[in-house]
């Protein structure tokens, strides 16, 4: 059965209501969740502890209807861990495979950098072709394949920054924020004698969300608006205080969540709104900036801010 934009939006829609029913307040942070996912791209949360990080990731499994697992990454936590290993079978005489954590659909890797380097490394391919490959064998990972990774922005003590390379690999990074007073009314309230994830009902299947992720990648993106990508990337490349710039693969990550936020919006092609609104999620852990920069107080934010200013964005919307 043909799938429209319309049914999209709708199912993508009710699975936004069932995640705020855990999340309060956070509607444009599970808006990115989503949109990471139908584009097939990874997550990386940036926050102090106890905003709902980890909240967040299950209330997207059990929406959803993916096979969710949790990774408590602790300085112990080997990359076999991650991939899997293969064990001698004293019976059968022979070595069998078993599983790693990576084996789901969304692996939620909690406090990513609390784990070594080595064992980060272990995600890269899982993340990049979605295979992992123990003893030279490649065992390809269940579809949609998606890593959600938090990490605490301030408690750097033991902990193992993420490479460039690493954080390239996330498609968005987002921060969850306190909520207001308010909200954390309601927080409280939501929890008075009950767990609002376990009200949480499963709207669709992995096998819907793997054709919602094609559909997509079928979303027109007019030559102005891929020119206008291309163009803000690469001004990042050469800003004065950038040291290193956003890469083509963020080219990419960015026309992906154009697609993926047009499609959730209804639409079958990109405006430049919606580029616009994904730039801050893509491009911000890309940018890294000079040492001079850094100690002048200037943020990658207002980095953004200022291509952004010197690139003219395309008007009208992209013919559907």
């Amino acid at each position: 059965m043909e799938i429209s934009s319309g049914q999209v939006y709708r199912k993508t829609e009710e699975i936004i209501r069932e995640i705020e029913k855990a999340i309060v307040g956070k509607r444009n942070v599970i808006k990115i969740l989503t949109v990471a996912l139908l584009a097939g791209g990874h997550v990386l949360i940036e926050d102090v502890p106890g905003t709902g990080k980890t909240t967040l990731a299950t209330a997207l499994g059990k929406a959803s209807g993916l096979q969710f697992k949790r990774a408590q990454f602790t300085p112990d936590v080997t990359a076999s861990d991650i991939t899997g290993f293969n064990l001698f079978n004293k019976e059968t005489n022979r070595f069998e495979f078993r599983q790693g954590m990576a084996m789901t659909n969304i692996l939620l890797a909690d406090e990513i950098n609390r784990t070594s380097p080595k064992t980060q490394s272990a995600l890269l391919e899982a993340m990049e072709e979605k295979n992992v490959t123990v003893d030279g064998t490649t065992y390809a990972l269940p579809r949609p394949f998606m890593v959600i990774a938090t990490q605490n922005e301030l408690g750097f003590v033991g902990t193992f920054p993420l490479p460039e390379a690493q954080l390239d690999r996330f498609t968005v990074k987002i921060k969850m924020g306190y909520p207001s007073q308010s909200q954390e009314l309601e927080i409280l309230s939501d929890r008075s004698g009950r767990e609002p994830i376990e009200e949480i009902n499963t709207i669709c299947t992995a096998d819907e969300l793997e054709q919602y992720s094609e559909l997509t990648g079928q979303v027109n993106v007019d030559t102005r608006i891929a020119q206008y990508i291309v163009s803000f990337v690469s001004a990042t490349r050469e800003h004065p205080h950038v040291l290193l710039g956003a890469s083509p693969r963020a080219s990419i990550a960015l026309m992906r969540c154009s697609q993926a936020l047009a499609l959730i919006s209804g639409r079958t092609y990109v405006v430049p709104e919606d580029v616009s609104f994904m730039i801050p999620y893509v491009l911000d852990h890309r940018i890294h900036l000079k040492q001079d920069a850094k100690i002048k107080g200037i943020t990658s934010e207002q980095v953004l801010s200022e291509v952004k200013n010197g690139i003219m964005q395309p008007f009208g919307k992209a013919e559907a």
